[in-house]
């Protein structure tokens, strides 16, 4: 009986955020938006968090809306890497 390698790998965690700075090279920083419900007041709020994706060819710029994927750490604030361009700044 031969035997399989079976390997188990999870699914890579993706985010739609909206980029904030594109001034460093190959890098973008995203802010995402999610919302919580806050336990005592029983009201959402609105929590951001800043991450830098990696941009190889430098394509998107400030207010566009991108999709970023998880990949493996790139340097020592990078371990996100740009999907898609959702929808270009007007």
């Amino acid at each position: 009986m031969a035997e399989q390698n079976v390997q188990n790998k999870a699914a890579k965690r993706s985010f739609v955020g909206i980029v904030t700075s594109d001034k460093m090279d190959k890098t973008i920083v995203v802010s995402i938006d999610s919302k919580k419900m806050d336990r005592l007041y029983k009201k959402y709020v609105t929590r951001t968090k800043k991450c830098k994706a990696h941009d190889e060819q430098n394509e998107a710029h400030i207010g566009d809306t991108v999709r970023i994927v998880e990949c493996s750490p790139i340097s020592k604030d990078k371990c996100w890497r740009l999907d898609a361009i959702i929808e270009k700044a007007k």
